[in-house]
């Protein structure tokens, strides 16, 4: 915790959610930091760390962690504190050292292994490590969802574990579980979901990217073709990158789709995490769309300072924290090592300055709140230090700064680093001889492939264009200087709302096995009842995903609508008796949508509309926009909450404007229309405003009525006024 300078313990702290799961009183910096101070050459603290370890890390905590996080943090971090141990003591270092860090390993790896009790092989998302997942005392084993990053990512460590001690049950039970992902994929797109059921095998949630909750899925089946050897893995890797490039790839972006009909998008955005693939596609020897996807995010990341948690596809800020991710320094670290090209260390100087310049404070690296006010969250993540310091170190490293060959080595998806040695290790499980026809084996020499060096340059010239046209500049940060906040008066705000401090925004993408987010939704609908539109006028709306589901209502929610004051709802509202019974309306920013919604549900609103704060947006230009959970449950918001552009909520302010009440629906755009209102009813209320203004010369009348109605209502008005009408059908 770099801001009250001290280290976060679970338990003594207030709960984060499903954050927290990282957590398990095993002293996990220390563990996850373990080979960065070997490979940083600061052998006296490495075996210092490696002491204090052994010493003092105790792993029977009865604890429930993540079965994902711990086995890439601390089984990965003890296993290449253990590589590197055994590499010092080869060199005449450390030569105390009896394997105590394997034994460890060994120790917890038996801990992670009670979740792979299932049917299909796939691990529960959590395990208690003193009790596993059976019984009232884990407090844990009730889930029936994992990521398939979750379950596919767990391969490397656990195929070290058993070629390093030689008990293959690890690397099995591993193997089990790619196996079954890779039967489960989608056989016609070859995509595999994001969340899948860890009993049934069904998709939970179809949309397929290479982001969060599946990227080290494929990040693992091509290094466990590297490590181990086995072709499997890369016949895999292949058959889903062809799919990749053919569905989810649009350089430079990529975006996901439905497994089921992959040529239809998801999401309109896109998260941090996928900027590892640039540097998984350089592994792949596919150098073109590295160089393009990277010079995109690069490009957002000099906008903003730090590649925001998720941005829109016309590179605006969609979640606004940054947690210190390190992928982004991942990939241009293979992107200078395939090319060379001085160009990467430009790109790396800048993620260096910016951390020192917005993120460094007086105990460590805070993570970004939001990017575009620089504020601070407490919290230094241990993967900050286990790769963020390794890729920034191997970028700048002259060949005399290391003293150990690196590329004898394979980085785990925590940069751990994990020995080549071991694909000759015993392996109960000989791979299948394969066509080598089949897929492609080598990498490409880069030097043929770009004889020219302009070439790079030239590949990202444009993607430099596009992104500045499309994102604003970046917004006024604090930076510290002598522990005090000053501003930096050279940037240039976006708005209002980059202004504004304290906001709160998404948890932690990785955790994705709390299911917070659904299926993708389809749009919903806004309709004006009220006089003078009487249903003529439909906004389409964007759905929540959490709340009630109109689709499930056979006749909506409807009400009059009134300002929310606050207009933001972000807290208690000073107007709450008007709002009662009523549809609230908000203005997208500062919080959360779940924290609206709770705050418009307390006051006793039936509903409530959500106004974007980006002037000019419209649901004619931009894709659907789904309003995403807040990393907790949310079962508690039980009103429905939809989400209206900028333009289509103007039209809504301007008929509250100019009319005194106004009344709408919310309802499931999926059906007629007409099936909202009672036609005759309708036509009677209409007649009535008629006969209320005979002055009037023109009438505005419901399109979906027929030609009779129109002609009683025309009918009817002339028999009440003396007024000669203009009627026509068109």
């Amino acid at each position: 915790m770099p801001l009250t300078c001290r280290g976060r313990v679970r338990g003594l702290e207030p709960s984060r959610g499903d954050i927290d799961d990282a957590l398990g009183k095993f002293s996990l910096t220390l563990i996850d930091t373990l080979d960065t101070l070997a490979l940083l050459n600061k052998t006296v603290e490495f075996e210092e760390a490696v002491r204090r370890v052994v010493a003092d890390v105790r792993l029977d905590n009865d604890i429930v962690v993540s079965v994902f996080e711990t086995n890439i943090r601390v089984l990965g971090g003890l296993l290449g504190g253990h590589s590197m141990a055994v590499m010092l003591k080869e060199s005449g270092r450390m030569v105390w050292y009896q394997d105590e860090l394997l034994h460890m390993a060994k120790d917890l790896g038996l801990r992670l292994l009670p979740a792979f009790n299932t049917s299909s092989g796939l691990p529960y998302p959590r395990v208690n490590l003193r009790y596993g997942v059976r019984g009232p005392e884990t407090r844990t084993g009730t889930e029936t969802d994992t990521c398939t990053a979750c379950a596919g990512t767990i391969i490397l460590e656990f195929a070290a574990l058993s070629r390093f001690t030689g008990d293959p049950t690890f690397e099995a039970h591993a193997r089990r579980a790619l196996d079954f992902l890779w039967e489960k994929r989608q056989r016609h797109s070859n995509l595999v979901g994001t969340t899948i059921n860890i009993h049934s095998g069904e998709w939970v949630r179809r949309d397929s990217g290479v982001g969060a909750g599946i990227d080290s899925y494929y990040e693992y089946l091509m290094k466990a073709y590297i490590l181990l050897g086995d072709d499997r893995f890369l016949q895999r890797f292949n058959t889903h990158y062809a799919s990749i490039m053919k569905y989810i790839s649009q350089p430079p972006l990529l975006l996901d789709v439905h497994i089921h009909k992959p040529l239809l998008p998801a999401r309109t955005w896109m998260d941090s995490l996928l900027a590892f693939f640039p540097g998984l596609q350089v592994l792949k020897g596919d150098i073109q769309p590295a160089i393009e996807t990277h010079e995109m995010l690069y490009q957002v990341t000099k906008k903003h300072n730090f590649l925001p948690e998720a941005f829109t596809t016309d590179f605006r800020v969609h979640w606004a924290q940054h947690p210190l991710r390190p992928e982004f320094a991942e990939s241009t670290y293979f992107l200078y090592k395939a090319t060379r090209d001085p160009y990467y260390l430009e790109v790396g100087r800048t993620i260096l300055e910016n951390l020192n310049r917005f993120a460094r404070v007086p105990c460590g690296f805070a993570a970004m709140k939001d990017v575009r006010t620089g504020s601070h969250e407490d919290r230094m993540d241990s993967f900050f230090l286990a790769e963020m310091f390794k890729y920034l170190f191997l970028l700048f490293a002259e060949e005399e700064d290391l003293h150990f060959n690196v590329e004898d080595y394979v980085f785990t998806t925590e940069a751990h680093l994990l020995p080549l040695s071991l694909s000759t290790a015993s392996n109960s499980q000989a791979p299948p001889l394969l066509d080598d026809s089949n897929f492609e084996w080598t990498c490409p020499n880069t030097r043929l492939l770009f004889p020219d060096p302009a070439f790079p340059r030239n590949l990202r010239e444009p993607i430099r264009s596009a992104v500045d046209k499309s994102c604003p500049h970046p917004t006024t940060h604090r930076n510290y200087n002598s522990n005090k906040m000053s501003l930096s008066s050279s940037l240039q705000a976006v708005s209002a709302v980059a202004a504004e401090d304290g906001m709160r925004f998404m948890q932690e993408m990785m955790e994705l096995s709390s299911q917070q987010q659904k299926e993708q939704l389809p749009p919903r609908a806004v309709q004006i009842v009220s006089h003078p539109f009487f249903g003529r006028v439909v906004l389409t709306a964007g759905p929540a995903q959490f709340g009630m589901d109109l689709s499930k209502s056979s006749s909506g929610v409807r009400g009059f609508v009134t300002v929310a004051e606050p207009y933001k709802g972000c807290s208690e509202l000073s107007n709450g008796e008007i709002v009662a019974g009523r549809i609230a309306l908000l203005q997208r920013g500062q919080c959360m949508f779940a924290e609206k919604a709770r705050h418009i549900q307390k006051a006793g609103a039936i509903g409530g509309i959500v106004i974007d704060d980006n002037e000019g947006s419209s649901s004619d230009t931009a894709p659907l926009f789904q309003m995403a959970g807040d990393g907790r449950n949310t079962d508690d918001v039980t009103l429905p909450l939809l989400f209206l552009f900028h333009k289509e909520g103007n039209i809504l302010l301007e008929a509250l404007k100019e009319n005194r009440e106004v009344e709408v629906l919310l309802s499931d755009k999926a059906r007629d229309r007409g099936e909202r209102l009672s036609k005759t009813v309708r036509r009677h209320e209409y007649e009535k405003k008629l006969f209320e203004q005979p002055q009037r010369t023109s009438y505005f009348l419901p399109t979906d009525l027929t030609r009779e109605d129109y002609g009683t209502c025309y009918k009817k008005v002339l028999q009440n006024n003396s007024l000669q009408l203009d009627y026509n059908w068109n």
